[in-house]
């Protein structure tokens, strides 16, 4: 009874955290993995594995902030900065809402993409078409069932991934070593950045502080710990799918890969993933600003300030659509500014789960927490200072 207990309750704080794996498998996921592994192979799996590992650790530090104190993450930042706290507040706000407004770009594109996959009907109308739907459901506030349905949707691709992945057959000894191996090859560091974009996204921190409300410490740790799992498991799918894909990388050439390797069903599949993965992150990154707004500067939902910040958003991800400007490069790009951003959010983070006046001494980090939050911030900042430098060179 005790085990059957136990089994249903880890089963709903998976199904509950699943929104985290489900909001960092979207088309910038998509691509930046399938990209890595079309052009370098196996190389950059250890990108994914630090990921992987990052998100746990940055996740769970956040969602234990709320837990112990039942404030947000940004309600805590704003509050242990004291008089300094507006202008904090302002700016790792902006700096989110930078993030997001990127992520919106590759959300509008890929979605458009994979419509586009699946029609041929014009991109301009496609673009109008999917960002008035998101708006409405938006200003609506009934996203939910709509999001939990194209997640699915998002789930079976990533199980068509995980089979093409599996007949591609990488030797088992490559497959390890490139896991825990870093590698930088020749022009990899921004899809190593971007993997690390893709996957840590700095948006998401805000999202599991505000929704780890009423859950016990240890259901929330095997929560994320397996819902982050899953995700991982699912990039490294479509990184191995990838090393498949030969030529110039584009949509169109995965599709084909997966057609040809499981029948045509699979590339439609694709398609409606890829436009499933896009809508669905059409609807969490323009409302994941609009709640970092709330945490950090207090506004309202359904204020008008709420509003205008995702509305604002939801425009430059229109802009883009609008412009006809290439999907991928789009893509590529706005996992490496996240990746680039961070750094930034991982430095308030630490200092806010280590506030002894706002959290209980059981509720703060560890010192080998302390280490690993340490060690992200050092790795993220290093290779994006580097990428830095030689873009400057």
């Amino acid at each position: 009874m005790a085990k059957t207990l136990a089994f249903r309750t880890g089963l709903s704080s998976l199904l509950f955290w699943s929104v985290i794996s489900a909001a960092f498998i979207g088309p910038g996921t998509v691509t930046t993995c399938a990209m890595a592994g079309s052009r370098f192979g196996l190389a950059l799996l250890w990108a994914l594995t630090f990921s992987a590992i990052s998100t746990v650790i940055l996740q769970e530090a956040a969602a234990r902030i709320t837990l112990a104190s039942g404030h947000s993450l940004g309600q805590i930042i704003a509050l242990s900065y004291g008089t300094r706290s507006r202008a904090i507040g302002w700016f790792l706000f902006l700096a989110v809402a930078f993030g997001c407004a990127a992520y919106q770009a590759g959300n509008i594109l890929g979605a458009v993409s994979g419509l586009s996959l699946l029609t041929g009907w014009p991109v301009y109308w496609l673009t109008l078409a999917v960002g008035l739907v998101a708006i409405v459901l938006l200003w609506a506030g009934s996203t939910r069932w709509i999001a939990q349905f194209l997640g699915l949707v998002v789930f079976g691709m990533g199980l068509a991934f995980a089979y093409v992945a599996f007949s591609a057959a990488p030797s088992p000894v490559a497959f390890g070593r490139a896991l825990v191996v870093p590698a930088l090859p020749t022009d990899s560091l921004v899809l190593v950045i971007g993997l690390i974009g893709t996957t840590i996204v700095p948006y998401n921190l805000f999202l599991a502080s505000g929704i780890g409300q009423g859950q016990s410490l240890a259901e929330m740790r095997w929560g994320v710990g397996l819902a982050v799992l899953i995700g991982g498991l699912i990039s490294m799918a479509i990184l191995v799918a990838g090393t498949l894909v030969t030529g110039e990388f584009s949509f169109q050439h995965v599709a084909q890969t997966l057609s040809d390797r499981l029948g045509s069903w699979a590339g439609q599949l694709f398609a409606f993933g890829l436009f499933a993965a896009g809508f669905t992150s059409c609807l969490t990154a323009p409302l994941a600003a609009a709640v970092t707004a709330q945490g950090l500067l207090g506004w309202s939902p359904g204020s008008a300030s709420f509003r205008a910040v995702w509305l604002l958003v939801m425009g430059v991800g229109l802009l883009f659509g609008w412009l006809g400007i290439r999907p991928v490069p789009v893509i590529i790009t706005a996992q490496a500014i996240n990746g680039l951003l961070l750094p930034v959010v991982t430095i308030f983070l630490l200092r806010a789960v280590n506030h002894p006046k706002l959290l209980d001494a059981r509720y703060r980090n560890s010192v080998w927490q302390n280490i690993a939050m340490l060690a992200v911030v050092a790795v993220s900042a290093f290779l994006g200072l580097r990428n830095l430098w030689l873009a400057f060179q």
